[in-house]
Formats: structure tokens, sequence, C-alpha cells
């Protein structure tokens, strides 16, 4: 199995790189056989996100989507499995050992996957998709001068470890304003807003360690986090694609990819 899907345009026309890190759901045969079977496929995965965004390659905009579950390993985590945040939430590191709600997914109950495993997946893992994603904006940012990478996520509309209430219906994550530049926030936080959803800036997502580590806006790598209720494109049981309310998501996701992308040329 590859550790990753790229799908590239037959031309790149626009200088933006798409990631979805957290839709795949396979994994290594010792990694399975471990867990609890009850617990798989795991109800963590940002479901068909790349189904939803795979529109983008007809607007000329890469996509690299990772097949392997965030119960491997997170893309999307520190290395070293440092929190992202300090509010209280139910966190998960490199290589968690509960689901969001802090349930023990493997059926020997650890507490904690042990630090020569995580820094075996890490090798196998991490390091690659990351790898990866770099070139491709490399690739983007020598072509056309500039680059964003926008990075694709969803999550349950509850999940009250992380947050009290419902989550809003999209969030975009910018680490505070500095991962890309404000002129770029400004038209993605407009764009989106222009649409049907209630939208939110930096809460309670700011954008985890792809946005953090590959936004340097200085340099010309800018890097933004779209977070959104899977209800929004998904079923109401938020695990079958929707295709109706995909389409209405597809539009709006359409329109704002496309103004970012012209920004930057």
């Amino acid at each position: 199995m590859q550790l990753f899907d790229l799908t590239k345009p037959t031309i790149q026309q626009l200088p933006l790189v798409i990631s979805v890190p957290h839709a795949g759901t396979n994994f290594p045969a010792d990694v399975q056989a471990a867990l609890k079977p009850g617990l798989l496929p795991p109800d963590d995965t940002d479901w068909q996100v790349q189904q939803l965004y795979d529109f983008a390659t007809g607007l000329g905009i890469p996509i690299l989507k990772a097949n392997y579950s965030r119960w491997v390993v997170d893309l999307n985590r520190n290395p070293d499995s440092s929190p992202l945040y300090h509010d209280g939430r139910v966190l998960t590191g490199l290589c968690t050992s509960t689901t969001f709600l802090g349930e023990p997914i493997y059926q020997d109950e650890r507490p904690a996957v042990a630090a020569d495993e995580v820094a075996r997946r890490k090798v196998l893992y991490f390091d690659p998709y990351h790898a990866a994603l770099q070139q491709l904006l490399d690739e983007t940012q020598a072509r056309f001068g500039r680059v964003l990478l926008w990075d694709c996520h969803s999550i349950r509309r509850r999940v009250p470890t992380i947050h009290e209430g419902s989550f809003p219906d999209l969030i975009l994550g910018s680490a505070d304003e500095t991962s890309a530049a404000p002129e770029l926030i400004g038209l993605a936080l407009a764009q989106l807003g222009s649409g049907p959803y209630g939208l939110s800036h930096n809460a309670p997502f700011k954008g985890g360690y792809i946005t953090r580590h590959f936004g340097r806006p200085a340099a010309g790598q800018h890097a933004l986090q779209l977070e959104m209720a899977k209800d929004l494109y998904l079923d109401d049981a938020e695990q079958a694609y929707a295709p109706a309310r995909a389409a209405q998501m597809q539009a709006l996701l359409r329109q704002t990819l496309s103004a970012l992308g012209h920004m930057l040329l």
C-alpha cells in the first residue's frame, strides 16, 4: 500500500497545494492486530474529505492525500508529541493510544505507544508525507513565485472532550494569523463567510503542525487550515457521503480556492 496518493492536474494553473492528512483508513498488519476490532474503522477519520475536494484538480491544483489512518501516525501533530493546545481539551500525540473521547484503542489498553515504536512509525509514515508535501510546495513556488498550502479537515459536530457544545460550521486556522499573509487570511474569511455557513477564525482550532510548520509567509510559503463539521457534507450519522450537501459545500470551496489562487498569481 502506498503511503499517500498524489493527484496532479495536467497543468498546474494555480499556486495552491491541497493536503488531506486524516482521511486514510489503512493499517499495517501489526498495528491493526493490536487494536480493538470494535473500534475499527476509526470514527476519528476525516471521512471522504478527498472526495469533497476532488474538484480541485480541475482548477489546476494538486492534492496530496495520506492513505494510512491517523491511529498509525498523526501527520498533523508535533513530531515530539508536544501539545498543540493548553486549554484542557483531550490531546492526542504523534501515535495516539486513545480516541478523541479518551477511550483506549489497543487491546492491552496501553497508556502510551512505546517510544521506539513511535520513532519507527515517524520514519516510516510521518517523514515521507511531510517530505512529499514540502517538495510539492517547492515545485509550486518555483513555478509561480508564491504558494499557499490548504490543509483539509473535518470533525464530528460534537466532541465534548475537545470543545463544549457544537463546533462551528467552518473554522479557518491561521496559527493566530502567523501562517499566511494578512491579505490571504482576509480573503479566505471573506469568501468562506459569503456562503450559508457559520464561520470561526482560530477558535477552537488554529491549525495543527502542518499549518504551523509549513506556514512561512515571509518566505512566500503560506498555509491555512480549514476544519468543518462533518454533517455539512456527510449524512446525519456523519459517515456516508451526502452528494447534495457536498455539492453546496464544493461550490463555496471552489469559489474560495479560485479567489485565493488568483490573488497569488
